[in-house]
């Protein structure tokens, strides 16, 4: 794809089922020319076969989840981490907060429905819609590690809250909990009649409470009340009745019927290039009920149709079967199946349910990563030891090793600012993407350019960028300097300082840089560290870790998604809590701590001792370093910390994004400061301490 300039942006709403497999199909055949862009309330989307399963303890979160950071990395999409709340058809924008417009060429939305029940009185304090699907597994998970002895009213007797209640009854059995299924006419009123009686058998097995003609008038935290005066206890009021659209598709403008988006034949909505599907759109030409088979078999038809709309090609019709083959979890590893009026249920159904459903998730799994380029047969020597064995990371992970700088032409590595003049203070730096999205890239360079400015005690004060896009046409041009300036002025507002100008340039990949001046009366360097001041870290390790392993499709998302967060943290009040304590201090960055902390030692005329067990470290990092996962930069830090002893810890060699403030700070004030640091969220720690020669220990 870097070989075709962009000309086109394709944009998703939801990781839904279609949207999840139209991903995958993009990734083995992309359209040159197109960015691909998803937005998703969080890094994964649960599949809703096996949400039954899942609560009644026969899969794990990671087995339900389709995880969206590996699928956009396969597909080469970028992936934006919240909720679109609207969508202008006019300007051909979405709108997710906390970010500019994401402007679109064509569109398509599969959020699918909630079953939240805004009209009821306090069911949105104390009530759990069992749609969206992610939301409710998490509270799930939590409810069902805590409780003991458990009383449960689901809300809603259609298949879904039968479903539930039977899958949470299996899941609590050692508990004795009550379980009650409550619906204001019959209940399962959707099956056959044959279908029906096996479910009313089932739900009897499980000892389920069966509750009709009761309609619910209030939920309150201890339970719910029934409009004929009962009150029904419950720790666990989940409502499963019906399907109802998101509450902002309703202002989009596009046709609507009963609330859900009006799709012809081609999936297309009213406003051309707008795509709807899955259980958030009607289905005009053929409707049908709500049901994952179709958001599954809508996906080529979908992919096609994006590709035809974005190419000049033409569109295809999705022709939807007339019914389908419902297979139905009854709590235990048994389920029933029912197709035009025919009706079985059995342990055997539920592992042909298990096995399709397994299939359908394993064509997420096994996808291929991003590798390094093959050798040609001949080539100069050096280039395969140059090339190494991994694919060059993003970030701080592409830069020149600390040995290079030092031996060339930063002779000895310096402070992380220089002192333009007195009080002022100047610092460059510049980040190849390790995200495609330049909103979040911009984030995370802006605030690793201010490290510097930060690590020397100053207030930033101005700012210049450098922008390298890829290559793209006018309009994307315009979309993406957009997004890059409106991020850097927010981010470095905050900080207290100004985008006052700038330089662009088009290239392969997108590159993003500052040059910042900072204001300060007593820079703090690198020398000044005593024996006996204790080692602060600001931040956990990992991040060089974590996105290595992403470029290979072997960490989660929910650990990548957890890593940006932590390298988009501005650590302006960080430093200005240390300024005033630290006898020295830098940002722990592409060096990795190791080499960071060798050129406190260096300077300052001091040796370390750091406590392995003490280091704060990313969530899914350590498990993917104990894997072998390191980034390109990491055999360069080694070489540059210079010796090592005591117990090895890849993590200390580990290059940082935008990583923490370290500090030698005087031991008597270590603890107060540390706790300072951490009631401003900082997650950090006390890593060590620094002692008299020159050596750096750990233990």
């Amino acid at each position: 794809m870097k070989t075709f300039p962009l000309t086109q942006d394709l944009v998703l709403i939801g990781g839904g089922h279609s949207h999840a497999l139209v991903l995958r199909s993009w990734g083995m055949n992309p359209l040159p020319g197109v960015r691909l862009t998803v937005i998703n309330p969080g890094p994964t989307a649960p599949y809703s076969g096996m949400l039954p399963g899942f609560v009644a303890g026969h899969y794990t979160r990671d087995e339900l989840d389709i995880d969206l950071v590996r699928l956009a990395r396969f597909a080469g999409a970028r992936l934006i981490d919240g909720y679109a709340s609207g969508i202008n058809t006019d300007a051909r924008t979405v709108t997710v907060a906390g970010r500019p417009p994401i402007a679109y060429d064509a569109l398509s939305v599969d959020v699918g429905i909630t079953s939240a029940m805004p009209d009821l009185p306090g069911f949105a304090a104390h009530g759990v819609p069992a749609k969206p699907l992610g939301p409710f597994a998490n509270r799930w998970d939590t409810f069902r590690d805590t409780t003991k002895k458990p009383e449960i009213a689901v809300i809603g007797g259609g298949v879904a809250g039968a479903e539930l209640a039977m899958a949470m009854a299996h899941a609590l059995r050692d508990k004795t909990p009550q379980v009650r299924l409550i619906d204001q006419a019959r209940v399962l009123t959707a099956l056959g009649y044959k279908a029906r009686q096996k479910m009313l058998a089932a739900l009897r097995q499980a000892e389920i409470d069966i509750i009709e003609d009761a309609e619910v008038t209030e939920v309150f935290a201890e339970g719910v009340v029934l409009r004929d005066g009962r009150t029904i206890r419950s720790d666990f009021t989940t409502g499963a009745a019906g399907a109802k659209p998101h509450d902002w598709i309703a202002a989009t403008g596009l046709e609507l019927y009963q609330g859900f988006i009006t799709v012809d034949a081609q999936l297309q909505s009213s406003v051309p290039g707008v795509f709807a599907v899955g259980d958030c759109a009607h289905m005009m030409a053929n409707p049908r009920p709500k049901a994952g088979v179709y958001a599954v078999r809508q996906a080529p038809v979908l992919f096609d149709n994006l590709r035809a709309v974005l190419s000049g090609g033409t569109l295809r019709p999705y022709k939807p079967q007339r019914d389908y083959l419902k297979l139905i979890s009854l709590g235990e590893k048994s389920a029933l199946a029912e197709k035009f009026g025919t009706a079985r249920e059995g342990p055997l159904l539920w592992r042909w349910k298990d096995r399709i459903d397994r299939k359908f998730m394993d064509q997420f799994d096994d996808l291929p990563m991003m590798a390094v380029p093959k050798m040609p047969r001949t080539a100069a020597l050096g280039v395969k030891e140059a090339l190494g064995d991994a694919p060059m990371c993003g970030g701080c992970g592409a830069k020149a090793g600390r040995a290079a700088l030092t031996a060339g032409l930063i002779a000895p590595a310096g402070d992380d600012a220089g002192e333009v003049q007195p009080g002022q203070v100047m610092s460059t730096d510049h980040l190849r993407a390790l995200t495609l999205d330049p909103v979040v890239m911009t984030r995370i360079a802006a605030t690793h350019a201010l490290g510097d400015i930060w690590a020397m005690g100053a207030t930033p004060q101005a700012a210049t960028l450098s922008l390298t896009l890829p290559r793209m046409d006018a309009a994307l041009q315009t979309r993406s300097v957009t997004e890059v300036t409106e991020t850097a002025r927010d981010v470095l507002g905050i900080a207290g300082a100004r985008l006052i100008g700038g330089h662009t340039a088009l290239g392969e990949e997108l590159v993003i840089g500052f040059t910042l001046t900072g204001l300060t009366d007593a820079p703090v360097t690198l020398a000044g560290a005593k024996p006996g001041d204790r080692l602060i870290l600001t931040k956990p390790l990992g991040s060089g870790t974590l996105m290595a392993g992403e470029m290979r499709g072997k960490a989660r998302g929910a650990d990548v998604i957890a890593c940006i967060g932590h390298m988009t943290q501005g650590q302006g009040p960080a430093a200005e809590i240390l300024r005033d304590v630290a006898h020295a201090m830098t940002d722990v960055t592409g060096f990795g701590l190791a080499g960071h902390l060798r050129g406190i030692c260096d300077a300052s005329g001091v040796g370390a001792s750091i406590t392995l067990g003490d280091l704060p470290v990313m969530a899914g990092a350590r498990a993917l370093a104990a894997d072998g996962i390191r980034s390109s930069l990491y055999p360069d830090n080694v070489t540059g910390a210079g010796p090592v002893d005591g117990p090895d810890d890849p993590l200390l060699f580990d290059p940082q994004t935008a990583g923490g403030l370290l500090a030698a700070v005087p031991a008597a004030q270590a603890a107060d400061t540390l706790q300072r640091l951490q009631a401003a969220d900082y997650p950090a720690a006390i890593i060590g301490e620094i002692i008299a020669g020159t050596a750096i220990t750990t233990g």
